[in-house]
């Protein structure tokens, strides 16, 4: 049997501006200047114009490239994508059990090792593993339920 996978290019796009807008809010006013700080960074200096322009166009790309892999991964789960009964759990439900095993597998031993390997501290790993949880948390309920 050959899959039937549809993807959603309308929540991808969705899903790609609240995470944007998600983590201007995260690195901004909710940890911006905890992060600043233990990332190292002056935290009287301006950013140049040019790396946050650089940094702001790798992170859309960045956000696109994960919620199209991840709505792949959650259609490819998805049992009417086979041709079976579809499954009785909410979309919510199977958006945050897509959500946190994506984290725990992919996302948090990579936070783990960056965060040991480059003498990271450990308030900076929660922000940041913080950070791509509610990334993944965001697109999966986008892409559930606009599915």
């Amino acid at each position: 049997m050959e899959p039937n996978i549809h993807i959603n290019y309308i929540a991808i796009l969705i899903a790609v501006v609240a995470n944007f807008v998600l983590g201007f809010l995260w690195y901004t006013p909710l940890f911006g200047k905890t992060w600043g700080k233990e990332m190292g960074f002056n935290m009287e200096e301006k950013p140049d114009p040019s790396i946050m322009i650089k940094g702001m166009v790798f992170m859309v790309i960045g956000n696109f490239l994960m919620a199209y892999v991840f709505a792949h991964n959650m259609a490819v789960w998805n049992p009417v994508t086979w041709g079976l009964e579809p499954s009785t759990a909410s979309p919510s439900a199977v958006a945050t059990m897509a959500a946190i095993f994506t984290w725990l597998g992919f996302y948090f031993p990579n936070d783990l090792g960056s965060t040991v390997w480059e003498k990271k501290s450990w308030k900076l790993f929660w922000i940041n593993t913080g950070y791509h949880f509610f990334c993944l948390f965001v697109a999966a309920m986008i892409l559930a339920n606009m599915a």
